[in-house]
């Protein structure tokens, strides 16, 4: 039986990464997963998480939580460094 972290592993995203799909989508943590595995995966799914994030931090930053800005940004730098296409 895989475990929620076999699958976290498995879709080559990290947690905060998952977690900033969930934010975005307004699903689930494992909906999320699974989304972001796919777009990994997929010709243009990395440039779309990334605009997911981006897009977070543009809602963060309108509302004024500049700490989840910050955190957003970070998840941004990872996603980028692991990701660079």
């Amino acid at each position: 039986m895989l475990t929620i972290e076999d699958c976290i592993e498995l879709s080559e995203l990290s947690e905060e990464e998952i977690l900033a799909i969930a934010e975005h989508e307004h699903v689930p943590e494992m909906v999320a997963l699974e989304l972001g595995n796919y777009l990994t995966h997929s010709a243009a799914g990395e440039r779309r998480i990334r605009r997911m994030i981006c897009e977070d931090m543009d809602r963060a930053r309108a509302c004024g939580n500049l700490q989840r800005l910050a955190e957003l940004k970070l998840v941004l730098k990872h996603f980028v460094e692991t990701h660079p296409a």
